[in-house]
C-alpha cells in the first residue's frame, strides 16, 4: 500500500491534533522510509519480478527489521518516546505509535503472504494486490477520506496553506498511478534511491501544517 498510508496520516489529524501533519506522516511511513536504507546496506532484500501481482512487481524476500509486526511495534515505541520527551504529549505519543503499527496492518491487507509477524516468524498477507481494480478502490478511498478529514479540521492561514496541500495531494496521486501503470524499476538500487525521496513528503507535510490552523483546537494542545 502507498497512498493509503498517507490517507491514514491525514485522517489522524482529526483525532490527534497535537502532532504536526509532518510528524503524523513520518509515523505512518516510518518503516518505508527506513527500508531503502536497509536495502542499500544489504540488511533486507527485495527482487523485481514483473507479473508477481497485478499491482507491483516487487518480491519482498526479506524485510524483518522494518516490516515485521514486532519491528513495527519497536519503531513505533522509539518514535513515541522521542515525541513524548520533546512535547510531553502522552496522547499524541500513543497515537504516533499506533500509526507506525498501522503500517503493518495496511500492508497485511495488500501484500502477498510475505508480512512477517516477527523476524523469522510466520508470514501473512491477504493479497489485495492480486486485484488491480480492488487495490485502486481501497487506496483512493483511504486517501480521499483522509484528505477530507484533514481539510474538515484545518483551514489555510494563507495561500501557501491551500496550494501546498492540494499540490501534495495531486503529486501523491500522480506518483501512485505512475508506479502502478508505469514500467517496473530498472534495478533494486534505483528502487532504493527513489524510495529515499519519500522523506521529502515528510518535509512537505511539515510545511503544509505550518500554513494551516486547526478549526477548533482544544486548550493546551501542543503544536
Amino acid at each position: 500500500m502507498f497512498i493509503g498510508h498517507f490517507g491514514v496520516a491525514l485522517a489522524a489529524k482529526r483525532i490527534c491534533p497535537g502532532p504536526s501533519l509532518g510528524t503524523l506522516v513520518l509515523a505512518a511511513l516510518l518503516v518505508d522510509g527506513v527500508w531503502p536504507v536497509f536495502l542499500l546496506l544489504g540488511w533486507e532484500k527485495v527482487e523485481i519480478v514483473p507479473g508477481i501481482t497485478a499491482v507491483t512487481p516487487l518480491l519482498f524476500v526479506s524485510y524483518p527489521y522494518t516490516h515485521s509486526l514486532v519491528a513495527g511495534a519497536l519503531w513505533g515505541s522509539l518514535l513515541a518516546a522521542a515525541y513524548f520527551l520533546r512535547r510531553r504529549d502522552r496522547a499524541g505519543a500513543l497515537w504516533l505509535a499506533a500509526l507506525v503499527v498501522s503500517h503493518w496492518g495496511l500492508d497485511f491487507v495488500s501484500h502477498r503472504p510475505d508480512m512477517p509477524l516477527w523476524p523469522g516468524g510466520p508470514r501473512l498477507g491477504l493479497g489485495l494486490w492480486y486485484s488491480l481494480p480492488a487495490t485502486l478502490v481501497v487506496e483512493f478511498a483511504l486517501f480521499g477520506i483522509g484528505a477530507w478529514l484533514y481539510v474538515s479540521v484545518t483551514r489555510p492561514r494563507d495561500r501557501i496553506g491551500m496550494f501546498a496541500f492540494w499540490g501534495f495531494i495531486a503529486t501523491l496521486a500522480a506518483m501512485y498511478l505512475a508506479s502502478v501503470f508505469g514500467p517496473p524499476p530498472p534495478s533494486v538500487q534505483v528502487l532504493a534511491m527513489s524510495g529515499l525521496l519519500g522523506w521529502l513528503f515528510v518535509v512537505w507535510a511539515y510545511w503544509i501544517d505550518r500554513h494551516r490552523a486547526m478549526v477548533s483546537a482544544a486548550p493546551g494542545v501542543k503544536r
